[in-house]
Formats: C-alpha cells, sequence, structure tokens
C-alpha cells in the first residue's frame, strides 16, 4: 500500500469520525481527478464544475457509506460519474435532483441519518446557515426535503427556475469551498436544535388539529405574516387568514400528521402528509410543506406548497 492510499485511509476513518477538516483535505487531494472526470463527460463549462461540486457534498453525506478506505480515490470519481450521467439524462421529474442517491431510493435513509456523526453533522448545518437567506432557501429545498425539483422549489419561493438555478449554483459554490476551506471549529449543537423544532412543529400541529390553531399563530407569527396560499397567490398580511384556512381544512374532515422537519436560524420547513375524510379520499393532495421564514424567532411569512399532484391521493 502506497503512502497516498495510507493517508487516504488516515483520512477517511477520520472523516467517518465526524472530522469535517479531514473530509475537506480527501476531497481536496482528489478534486482534479474528480474534475477530470468532469471534464471528459460534460465537456468545459458550469456543468462540469457544478459536477465536481454536487459530489463534494454528496461526499459529506456518503462518507460513512464508504467501506474500503483505501478505495477513497475511485469512489469519489464514482461519485463525479453518478452526477455527470443524471445531468446527461436528467428530467424535471426525476426525485432528489443534484444529490440523488447511488443506491435505490426505496432504502434511502434520510439526509439527517446519514449526517450522523455530530461534528459533520454540525458542520453541515452551520455552512448552511452562512448563506444568504434566499440562498438557504433553496439549498434547504433541493437537499434536505421532498421538494427537489427546479419547477417545485420555483412555485413555492415564487421566484423563475433560472433565479432558482442561479441561487442553487451559488450555494453549491459556497458549500463546496466551505469543505475545501473548513477549519477544526467549533459549531452549535445541530442536533439540539433540530430536535427542539421537531417538538416545537409537534405541539403546535397537535394545537391545530384540536382547533387551537389561533393561540399558536398568536404566539409564534407577526402581525402582520404574509400567507401565501399552493400556486403563489398572496392571500393577504392578516396572520387569522392562515387560522380561517386551517379551520375550513378542519371542518371539512381533513388532517395533517407531520413527517419532517428542517430547521435552519430562520427558516422552518415542515412536511405533512395530508390525510382526506374518509368518505370523500380525494378531497386534498397527499401531502403539503410550511415553508415559514422567521424574523427574531416568530414567522414573518408562511408558503404553503404541495409537493404531489392531486390525483395520487386517490390512488
Amino acid at each position: 500500500m502506497s503512502s497516498s492510499a495510507e493517508s487516504d485511509v488516515d483520512l477517511v476513518r477520520a472523516a467517518q469520525d465526524g472530522d469535517a477538516t479531514c473530509l475537506g483535505l480527501l476531497v481536496s487531494r482528489h478534486q482534479a481527478g474528480m474534475r477530470a472526470v468532469a471534464l471528459s463527460m460534460l465537456g468545459y463549462g458550469p456543468d462540469a464544475e457544478d459536477a465536481v461540486q454536487d459530489a463534494m457534498l454528496t461526499a459529506v453525506r456518503r462518507i460513512g457509506d464508504l467501506r474500503d478506505p483505501a478505495a477513497a480515490g475511485p469512489w469519489l470519481r464514482a461519485i463525479v460519474r453518478n452526477e455527470c450521467r443524471m445531468r446527461l439524462r436528467r428530467s424535471s421529474a426525476m426525485p432528489f435532483g443534484d444529490l440523488e442517491a447511488l443506491a435505490p431510493p426505496s432504502s434511502e435513509p434520510t439526509p439527517e441519518e446519514l449526517l450522523e456523526h455530530r461534528s459533520l453533522r454540525d458542520w453541515v448545518w452551520h455552512a448552511v446557515g452562512e448563506l444568504s437567506e434566499p440562498v438557504r432557501m433553496v439549498a434547504l429545498l433541493r437537499y434536505f426535503s421532498d421538494v427537489s425539483s427546479y419547477e417545485q422549489i420555483a412555485a413555492l419561493c415564487g421566484v423563475p427556475i433560472g433565479t432558482v438555478r442561479s441561487r442553487l449554483s451559488q450555494a453549491r459554490t459556497k458549500l463546496a469551498d466551505a469543505l475545501r476551506d473548513t477549519a477544526d471549529r467549533a459549531h452549535d449543537d445541530a442536533a439540539s436544535f433540530a430536535a427542539a423544532r421537531r417538538q416545537e412543529a409537534e405541539e403546535m400541529m397537535a394545537q391545530a388539529q384540536k382547533g387551537e390553531f389561533a393561540g399558536v399563530v398568536e404566539e409564534h407569527w407577526w402581525p402582520d405574516a404574509e400567507f401565501v396560499a399552493p400556486g403563489g397567490h398572496l392571500l393577504g398580511r392578516d396572520r387569522y387568514v392562515a387560522v380561517r384556512a386551517m379551520e375550513r381544512d378542519l371542518s371539512f374532515g381533513v388532517r395533517q400528521r407531520l413527517t419532517d422537519v428542517v430547521a435552519g436560524r430562520d427558516l422552518t420547513i415542515w412536511e405533512a402528509d395530508l390525510i382526506s375524510p374518509p368518505d370523500d379520499p380525494a378531497h386534498c393532495p397527499p401531502g403539503v410543506v410550511w415553508l415559514q421564514v422567521l424574523r427574531e424567532g416568530r414567522v414573518k411569512q408562511l408558503r404553503l406548497f404541495h409537493p404531489r399532484p392531486a390525483m395520487e391521493a386517490a390512488g
């Protein structure tokens, strides 16, 4: 085994133990080979650079899957090839976009489960937190939620698809640069923060289901908070517009079941199943996303979005 391979082994093992600095060093060491693969498949241009950057972010999520630390170089180049193939065959309907798994989606753990080591997980959330709000919003949706296609993100955020692409490009560049340049530093405990936001969301959803959503809004929303309905329609800057919408759904027998919470410093994303009444199983789409923009910990804007078509509810 060469000294280079031995060094790779040390870096991989440290990265698998949660050392973001060693993962950054490992990726930097093999960056030239990763870029060569991308250029050979995509030619010179932004797509090749994007493929390399996305491969770096995939490595953050998948370093724990690398069983042979000495094969780090081939593993990283294989991720780049996968990213390039996706770009060559991509359709808007393909799930999970730029971070699509190498393994079958049906057996996929969540991104949070993949980031199981505390320091590496906290590094990721700290790096995401350094992005500007608009860029952070699309990055959270793209990489950590089921609202992952450009079309879905554009609809939810109320911006053109070109803007989504531009913001994701900024996010990829900054996160990849942060991975390369990261230093060994302490970050806030992202797990505790996320768990607290998850518990808060569950309590608020439970209150809403009991008909107490007005109290939730009173406590957690700004008086002039915006409510943007599915389709991007601004329904008003009166927080009680959302209360009336929730009360109407409850009166029809619709229930929501929280499935995931993605929490950032000033953004929170709830994903929930929508359960139609038994006598009207096609009443509503099967799911809803709550995108909440926060100011000083309170909601200043809520956007609702249905990531799946209503026809799936009757399937």
